[in-house]
């Protein structure tokens, strides 16, 4: 499996865990809720869906109700295929949230992580962060490094360009940061409450308030990095 792919699996199991769609609906929510998937198409991800189903993780159902299964023969067309999440993949979606290996902490793959994070555990949040920011850390060094060398050789407009890729990692790493520390902030909250009503179980998925970003200060989107 590619890692495209396996990413795609992976946010529409995610997608289909929180209700039953139809594949525009699920391109529509890929598209305008997960940004990293904004360039795929119908025939990117119907091979997913039957995939997904070959392995027993979806159902197909003919329409989501009883009125579209009697106007679908009526207007001459075939009615709409809903999927549906089967008890395996839902148990195969949560194993896939507790992975924290390294693809977790690359571009397109931690876009898609973070988009479920309110279905991930605490303890795993904090390590796809934390691995994250390790990660951009590494990028960042050897950015600095590169434009050292070649700042001499580089003419305005690449400079400035270079330089734009440094500070869009820069921001990530701010945010990162605040993530962490709100993650952390609510786990010590937990431990001092003896009950932990003041907060949810660590395994579940809800997490500590997050910081508040100012109004001209949106999350980062890799997809953006001109320096990738």
């Amino acid at each position: 499996m590619s890692r495209r792919s396996g990413i795609l699996e992976f946010a529409v199991l995610g997608l289909l865990r929180e209700s039953p769609m139809h594949g525009y609906e699920l391109r529509k929510r890929l598209n305008t809720s997960l940004g990293v998937f904004r360039a795929f198409s119908y025939g990117t991800l119907y091979p997913c869906l039957k995939t997904l189903v070959a392995n027993g993780w979806l159902i197909e159902e003919s329409g989501s109700t009883p009125e579209d299964a009697l106007a679908a023969p009526l207007a001459g067309r075939r009615a709409k295929i809903v999927y549906r999440l089967t008890a395996e993949g839902k148990e195969h979606f949560e194993e896939l949230l507790s992975q924290t290996g390294p693809d977790a902490y690359e571009d397109e793959h931690f876009a898609a992580r973070f988009a479920f994070f309110g279905q991930t555990s605490r303890d795993v949040r904090m390590r796809v962060l934390e691995g994250r920011r390790s990660r951009l850390e590494e990028r960042l060094e050897k950015m600095r490094a590169s434009l050292a060398r070649t700042r001499e050789r580089l003419d305005d407009y690449t400079l400035e360009l270079q330089r734009h890729g440094m500070e869009s990692v820069e921001r990530e790493v701010r945010w990162l940061n605040e993530l962490i520390e709100s993650e952390r902030a609510g786990r010590d909250q937990q431990r001092s409450t003896p009950d932990g009503s003041a907060q949810q179980n660590s395994t579940s998925g809800e997490s500590a308030d997050l910081p508040r970003r100012r109004e001209n200060d949106p999350p980062p989107d890799p997809s953006d990095d001109p320096a990738k």
